[in-house]
């Protein structure tokens, strides 16, 4: 049971980051995006729900190292 909730918990971290990622573009990802701003709205919801869901993960992984 452990496995089946890793494995979603895997697919969701990726699909929230890949989210999260799409208004960065490919020049942040080296640095090209020096501006900083503030989050608001979606976008920090989308950040805290990504912090949840790998702590999840995390805690999940260990329980599932475990048993």
């Amino acid at each position: 049971m452990l496995n089946i909730i890793q494995v979603i918990l895997a697919i969701f971290v990726i699909a929230i980051i890949v989210i999260q990622s799409k208004g960065g573009g490919l020049g942040s990802a080296f640095g090209g995006g020096a501006s900083y701003h503030t989050k608001r709205g979606a976008e920090k919801t989308i950040f805290y729900l990504t912090i949840l869901a790998c702590i999840a993960f995390v805690i999940v992984a260990f329980f599932n190292s475990i048993s």
